[in-house]
């Protein structure tokens, strides 16, 4: 059996008719930047969002950026955020001039540790970017306190987490920006680059418009520099189109979690709580030579629902040997991926920062541990129990 980690040919071939005709008519109209359809989408995630504006921007990373941007944050400034994300999040922040300012994650959630942030805060910092990783939100009421008390602004990146909730508020809404991405593999995703910015300011929005034009409201008429950011109106009518559909995937995705949690459970593994991983790891420890984890260890953790929707962009479990268990899927037809090899402390890019291995060991820790294991929507009961025995065979072998 071959499972991917992810079919967006099976996604098409669902609502081909309804995508095929909306790209045709982007096509008949010939108009392709901004534009209606690009309207009509942004009015459509903020409403998703529950927020009242929304910018179409040219990708998730660009949305990080020029939220950056409209706050003037640049050289001799500092903003706190994870090492453990996608390199966009630390590379707009470096990209403007200011300082990445990294806090360790909360090794149950792999969200930025609450009670690490305040100390990190300096004269200097202007700026929170919790990152909602894998789908589920940060602990937005620790952050949003934290900013509130320093006067701190909060951009939420969002680009695996659109429609996640916490205390009953939408992934994008709490902060002052809520950014999304509609890259192809995310639960909504485009058919190229695409991203948006939500706000629940009226001035916030404006200037997120202009400077995505480069820095114009009126056309040659430059007030600010911006950049060439905008969105384009073939990937807004896919990504409108998709959005009808969400919930349904989103739904499937959570089914798909719940059956995988309930085959790991079954399969004779050893699993444990993701809330007890850092206390296991403190009475066990690792082989210091083989990096195993020592006997009396559980086999694997399998993700914790810490928020109250999680939307599973990525289906997260955390095992001893990871890429010994990665290549023995991969042999038996079953596509994995890391999600992230390598902290952003340790990037060679941010060397200048002067923080070691060691500097945050959660992080570092579960990047050597953690994979993601096919979660999409039209993974069929019987791939995830194929998953499951293959897991199970590798881990008591």
């Amino acid at each position: 059996m071959r499972v991917p980690l992810l079919d967006l040919k099976a996604q098409y071939a669902a609502i081909k008719p309804e995508l095929d005709r909306a790209v045709s008519e982007v096509m008949e109209s010939q108009q392709f930047i901004l534009g209606p359809r690009v309207q009509e989408c942004e009015k459509a995630i903020a409403h998703y969002s529950a927020c009242p504006y929304g910018v179409g921007v040219s990708s998730g990373t660009d949305a990080l950026l020029i939220c950056l941007m409209a706050e003037d944050i640049g050289p001799g400034d500092e903003v706190i955020t994870t090492p453990y994300t996608f390199f966009a999040t630390a590379g707009a922040i470096a990209r403007v001039g200011a300082r990445p300012v990294f806090v360790d994650i909360d090794p149950m959630t792999f969200n930025m540790d609450p009670m690490q942030i305040a100390p990190k805060v300096t004269a200097r910092t202007r700026a929170i970017i919790p990152v909602h990783l894998f789908g589920q939100m940060a602990d937005m009421c620790a952050v949003m306190d934290v900013a509130q008390r320093h006067r701190l602004i909060v951009i939420e990146d969002a680009a695996q987490a659109i429609g996640a909730e916490y205390g009953g508020r939408r992934a994008g809404s709490m902060g002052h920006y809520g950014c999304f991405s509609f890259f192809p593999s995310k639960n909504l995703g485009g058919a190229g680059d695409g991203g948006l910015v939500v706000t629940a300011d009226k001035k916030r929005a404006e200037r997120l418009m202009c400077l995505r034009a480069h820095g114009s409201k009126a056309k040659y008429r430059h007030t600010i520099i911006g950049g060439n950011f905008r969105l384009d109106a073939l990937q807004a009518a896919i990504v409108s189109t998709k959005l009808a559909h969400l919930d349904e995937w989103t739904a499937a995705r959570q089914r798909n979690a719940r059956r995988y949690d309930e085959l790991f459970h079954e399969s004779g593994l050893n699993i444990s709580d993701p809330a007890r991983y850092a206390r296991d790891k403190r009475e066990y420890g690792t082989d210091p030579v083989t990096g195993r984890w020592e006997t009396g260890m559980p086999h694997l953790y399998l993700p914790a629902v810490a928020a109250n929707r999680h939307i599973f962009n990525q289906y997260i479990i955390r095992v001893s040997r990871r890429d010994q268990l990665r290549m023995s899927l991969h042999e038996k037809g079953i596509a994995t991926e890391v999600y992230y090899p390598v902290p952003m402390h340790l990037q060679e890019c941010f060397s200048y920062l002067g923080q070691p291995a060691g500097s945050f060991p959660e992080s570092e820790l579960a990047s050597k541990e953690t994979l993601a294991l096919p979660v999409y929507p039209e993974l069929s009961p019987s791939q995830a129990i194929y998953v499951v025995e293959c897991v199970r065979d590798f881990l008591l072998a």
